[in-house]
């Protein structure tokens, strides 16, 4: 068996597997691709026994969202290391190899991503991971090469390795006893900030996450849904809070998650009055809503997580507000940001 299992989560994604699969196959020869399918109305499964027989295929019953369809997948797998890989991802030669050699060297690492880049673009940086992720003091998640919805050129800027806070999910490398111990994502997110939260509760128990400038993919991005779908709005802020209330240690979530309450209906009235989005409006009032209602289901697992907690203070978290920087002090890229 391979030491590495590469999974695509594949939901109606024919043209995706079409258009990317063939890359993943050739620069991917030693190790085991397979496609876990979270139960597609289209011929997904039809053109790949037709096309490549070859490839592994997980088929779900259901639709479990981006969360439980890995949960689900992976936890039929036994290979050392997970790939957690979109569908949308062309892959280039050796980005596996070097994603896996790194965690050899470094076993104290539980997971690291490569650089992504747009596919459509691909001098620049694509949004979900691009060099690195990290969150600010206040929970808000940006990237290096990445700020909001603003992307930078990439000019070998992050060409390096290094820690970071977050990987993302689009192209995530995962030793699988990490995965399966910490119970893998948190399949109430659905899709959205799952990735973090995981990445969280890594560093929570003493492993590191990293990110390998060496190793490049290139990602579609928003083949689910759009930056500025409501749906994605709503998963965004209801997650955001969640992440919060499950991860953050008690001597700081008494501030910092109202001080968020706060700047979440700020960024609503922005919606509402600058781009004459009521739907974005209504959809982070729906979170807050549903926030509220269901957090006491999550209440278990925060005390599970603040007991098992062996680092508290993590230093991959930004210790100033990256909306201050971005919006007060116009910041546009963060090569000389201190993260």
């Amino acid at each position: 068996m391979s030491q590495t299992a590469i999974v695509i989560l594949n939901y109606n994604g024919k043209k995706y597997l079409e258009q990317f699969l063939p890359s993943v196959l050739a620069h991917s020869k030693d190790h085991e691709v397979i496609i876990a399918d979270n139960a597609s109305t289209d011929d997904s499964i039809e053109y790949l026994s037709k096309h490549f027989p070859q490839v592994k295929t997980i088929i779900l019953a259901e639709n479990h969202g981006f969360t439980g369809g890995y949960n689900r997948a992976l936890a039929q797998l036994e290979h050392e290391y997970f790939c957690l890989l979109n569908s949308d991802v062309k892959v280039t030669e050796g980005w596996i190899d070097t994603l896996i050699d790194y965690l050899n060297q470094n076993p104290n690492v539980a997971a690291v991503q490569p650089k992504i880049l747009s596919f459509s673009n691909p001098e620049y940086f694509e949004y979900a991971g691009a060099g690195g992720g990290f969150i600010d003091s206040l929970g808000y998640p940006f990237c290096r090469g990445r700020l909001f919805h603003h992307t930078e050129k990439d000019e070998g800027q992050y060409d390096d390795s290094r820690e970071v806070f977050w990987a993302s999910g689009a192209c995530m490398l995962i030793r699988s006893k990490v995965y399966k111990e910490l119970g893998g994502l948190e399949e109430e997110f659905f899709a959205h900030m799952e990735e973090i939260d995981l990445c969280w509760r890594i560093q929570s128990e003493g492993w590191k996450v990293a990110y390998v400038g060496q190793s490049t993919v290139f990602h579609v991005g928003g083949g689910t849904l759009s930056h500025n779908n409501p749906r994605k709005t709503y998963l965004n802020f209801r997650n955001g809070l969640t992440l919060l209330y499950k991860n953050l240690p008690s001597n700081k979530s008494w501030y910092i998650i109202p001080s968020r309450l706060i700047l979440d209906g700020i960024a609503a009235l922005k919606f509402l009055l600058a781009d004459r989005s009521s739907e974005n409006f209504n959809a982070v009032y729906r979170a807050h809503l549903d926030y509220f209602k269901n957090k006491s289901q999550f209440t278990e697992q925060r005390n599970l997580n603040r007991k098992n907690t062996k680092v508290s203070d993590i230093p991959t978290i930004y210790k100033g507000s990256i909306g201050y920087q971005v919006f007060v002090k116009g910041l546009r890229n963060t090569k000389h940001l201190k993260v």
